[in-house]
């Protein structure tokens, strides 16, 4: 008998989300349908205002839906309270941004340790995990740096570094070349796609950079709240 397949790492299921009521009801998701299996690499693309942050805001369980349903690995995470909520985030998913949230006067290494820290692991097991982080995005030698030695580029491997020492099942990274030059914003690129491709990492960006969506596999496109496009790139 064949094994019954692995639910999908996230699996949205007709999510609405509004704000305001009455004449300034604004509904950021309407009727959004997305399932996105363990170790795809998707770009989320739109507009302003298509819903596309929402939509990851929705996923990293920095929001709730207002209506629909939300899987994650199988899990209906509509039911869970704001701690348990925390949990998932805590355990299971690493977050990028544009702007790195790098704490100014510590350094590389401490900055990596930070999510080990609210998950209670010991300090020397802390360390040899965020310098075992640090050196998979290049980062040997800069342990003791801080952010203002580092170049805007190794400043986001720390911050992918911080993502990736909690070892989650998922990466949301949000606009994650919004503050690189070119030449940066493809080695950071490259770097996300090493981190999918060998490792098995499963990544979740959002961008409105063609060049940078095009490093991934599978492209989705928001517009008024609605998924009007998905589909494989070829990448």
């Amino acid at each position: 008998m064949t094994a019954a397949a692995p639910p999908p790492l996230i699996d949205l299921r007709g999510i609405t989300r509004t704000y305001g009521t009455g004449e300034a009801e604004v509904r950021a998701l309407d009727g959004v349908d997305l399932t996105i299996r363990q170790g795809e690499f998707v770009a989320i693309m739109g507009p302003s205002g298509s819903g596309k942050s929402t939509a990851m805001n929705i996923i990293g369980c920095l929001d709730r839906p207002t209506s629909g349903r939300y899987l994650f690995n199988g899990v209906e995470v509509a039911g869970l309270d704001r701690d348990q909520r925390a949990i998932l985030r805590r355990e299971y998913l690493g977050f990028v941004f544009q702007g790195y949230n790098l704490l100014p006067r510590t350094s590389a290494l401490e900055n990596v340790e930070l999510p080990l820290i609210y998950k209670g692991i010991p300090r020397p097991e802390r360390a040899a995990r965020a310098r075992a982080a640090l050196a998979r995005v290049g980062l040997e030698g800069r342990e003791g740096h801080h952010p203002s030695q580092l170049s805007g580029g190794q400043q986001q491997r720390v911050a992918i570094a911080r993502a990736l020492a909690g070892d989650p099942m998922m990466i949301l990274a949000d606009e994650p070349t919004g503050n690189l030059d070119t030449h940066r914003s493809h080695e950071i690129m490259q770097l996300v796609v090493e981190l999918n491709r060998t490792e098995g990492m499963t990544i979740v960006m959002v961008t409105h950079e063609d060049d940078m969506a095009a490093y991934a596999s599978r492209l989705v496109v928001f517009t008024d709240g609605r998924v009007v496009s998905d589909r494989t790139t070829g990448a």
